[in-house]
């Protein structure tokens, strides 16, 4: 037996109709994919190879908008206070989790202004110099930055940044402080390795690897657990003697909190079929990574790895006493 009852003048069943057509009509119109970095860098070419793929099941664009600036919070934060109906995303990667105890004062809360949608892919990292430095393999390179931890400057793409976070959990394992330089985006820092202006970094595979092949910076190490297919050669950081030295930046999609659910549900199949398409995974393999399983490109999976995440960063960032406002 149907049960109708007014709310506001109209009734439960016409609204619940109302929001069901909404869901099977969306999208009507483009999507626009909010990146909260500069174009270019290593999660600007993660987010325009899944926009495709998504737009191409959704069938409306997903255009892609760089919002930089305050180590991504500027880009979270036009999301989070977005309209809640699906045609404003983000695409954000560990730092939307190491943000919440970098920043004393963020204008959203990092757990609950936003809904879920799914991971994208966890890039491993790269330890890498300039192309003339001196050290001929990993543990070289551990002795020599250890010894010269005065001189030795690193390269970051800013505070909140991938190569940021990799930075501090190196300088922590090496129980060393180096001279940072920090950029105003992952472009200009990289720029700078090229041209000997600075000596190491850590950073993405998606902006190393083309550079690392060919002999325009130096490799040393990846952070992941075991080596790369793209790099047989190249020691983990824990066989080169960093033990548990393990760094991956995830990326995850995200909509403003209070998104239909069935919307939500919408992005979230576009994303698992986007990241089943053979030509992604060739794509991404070239930059180092491989795309999450349709289990992980979920809501619930994404929201227990923040959650995770920010937990095992908290400690990291408070012991080495970095912080913005």
């Amino acid at each position: 037996m149907a049960v109708s009852v007014k709310v506001g003048g109209f009734t439960v069943a016409a609204i619940l109709a109302a929001s069901g057509a909404f869901a099977q009509a969306y999208p009507e119109r483009s999507i626009t994919m909010v990146v909260p970095f500069a174009a270019g860098g290593p999660t600007d070419t993660v987010a325009r190879l899944v926009a495709e793929k998504m737009s191409a099941d959704l069938g409306q664009q997903i255009i892609v908008e760089n919002v930089g600036g305050a180590g991504g919070t500027l880009g979270a934060g036009r999301v989070a206070s977005a309209e809640a109906d699906g045609y404003t995303v983000l695409l954000h990667h560990i730092g939307m989790a190491t943000s919440a105890t970098l920043y004393r004062s963020l204008a959203y809360d990092t757990l609950n202004a936003f809904e879920y949608v799914g991971l994208v892919t966890s890039v491993p990292m790269t330890i890498v110099a300039r192309a003339d430095f001196e050290p001929a393999d990993f543990p070289a390179f551990i002795d020599y930055v250890k010894a010269n931890a005065d001189t030795v400057t690193m390269a970051n793409a800013g505070i909140g940044a991938a190569s940021h976070l990799c930075g501090m959990m190196f300088m922590s394992a090496l129980d060393v402080p180096l001279v940072t330089v920090p950029y105003k985006g992952t472009g200009p820092a990289m720029t700078d390795l090229l041209g000997g202006q600075v000596d190491i970094m850590c950073d993405q595979t998606t902006n190393t690897t083309k550079q690392i092949q060919g002999g325009t910076i130096k490799g040393y190490a990846v952070t992941s657990p075991a080596r790369l297919d793209i790099f047989p050669d190249m020691p983990t950081a824990i066989e080169g003697g960093l033990d548990g030295f393990e760094v991956s930046i995830w990326h995850g999609i995200y909509s403003p909190k209070g998104t239909p659910a069935e919307v939500n549900d919408r992005l979230s199949a576009a994303l698992q079929k986007a990241l089943a398409d053979a030509d992604i995974a060739a794509r991404f393999a070239e930059l180092g990574t491989a795309p999450s399983t349709a289990e992980e490109a979920t809501p619930a999976a994404l929201k227990a790895t923040l959650e995770t995440e920010i937990g095992r960063w908290k400690p990291v960032i408070e012991a080495a006493g970095v912080y913005a406002d």
